[in-house]
């Protein structure tokens, strides 16, 4: 009989000793996994463009772990390239790289402009590629055969259904963001590098404000589960990816949305 190797409940999503960089992670989606990060016992990064939204989030987050925060515009690829240095100096090795940090851009196809895809595709796609790029030799001293080093991309359910709200930019870059890691994940799989995404559905967040606000019970509504995210929802999901439990988990697209995308009847 094959000889079975068990893990303890707890030490399956033990994060402890581990280092992680979190883009985006002042508010919002990234802040929910930057704290579950935190609170499974990672030592964490996070970014974002606005200086005293990194002190803000440095000073809120530190009730939970060791974090950091770190100013950058990752937008820029130079910026990608600075952030990524610093990551290195802090650590030789990073071992969970969350892209999260993104944005979208809502307007009427007749009047939808240039600049919406340049936006939105710099900083949904072309950044976590930038990021992987860049951090790889970090990802690879993490990783071994037994425990992958991590990367979770932060995709979207509206890259898996079509939202009705004019986003042709983001839900484009989202797609592609999917594609992207199922590529990377065959690529960086002999590396030792586990690479998923996570879809999320609607979740609190600045980003999300005005939809929530304007229809949120409807969204609520329409889902299996009769809720919108919550915070561990999406924190539950980050540890496991990043954890021994996610270990043999690699290409997947993750929809964390209460079912909406999964179970929707196109009626």
């Amino acid at each position: 009989m094959a000889h079975r190797q068990f893990t303890a409940h707890a030490a399956r999503f033990d994060l402890s000793g581990k280092h992680a960089l979190v883009t985006g992670g002042t508010r919002g989606i990234g802040m929910m996994i930057a704290r579950g990060l935190l609170q499974a016992g990672a030592r964490v990064i996070v970014s974002s463009r606005d200086a005293n939204a990194c002190a803000e989030a440095q000073r809120l987050l530190s009730e939970f772990g060791d974090v950091q925060a770190f100013p950058a515009d990752l937008s820029e690829h130079d910026e990608c390239q600075r952030l990524a240095e610093m990551v290195k100096a802090d650590s030789e090795r990073l071992d969970i790289l969350v892209n999260n940090a993104g944005a979208m851009w809502r307007e009427p196809l007749e009047t939808f402009p240039a600049q919406a895809w340049d936006t939105v595709l710099d900083l949904n796609l072309k950044s976590p590629f930038w990021l992987v790029q860049a951090l790889l030799p970090a990802l690879c001293e993490a990783g071994t055969a037994e425990d992958p080093a991590r990367i979770i991309n932060i995709g979207s359910i509206g890259a898996i259904h079509v939202a009705e709200s004019p986003n042709y930019s983001y839900a484009s870059s989202k797609a592609a963001l999917h594609q992207l890691t199922r590529v990377l994940a065959r690529e960086l799989g002999p590396q030792h590098i586990t690479v998923n995404a996570v879809a999320p559905g609607v979740f609190p967040s600045r980003m999300m404000a005005a939809t929530i606000d304007a229809i949120g019970d409807t969204i609520a509504a329409k889902t299996p589960l009769r809720r919108l995210g919550r915070d561990d929802d999406m924190a539950g999901v980050a540890v496991f990816l990043a954890s021994r439990a996610g270990s043999y988990l690699t290409g997947a697209i993750v929809p964390v949305d209460g079912g909406t995308a999964t179970t929707a009847s196109g009626t």
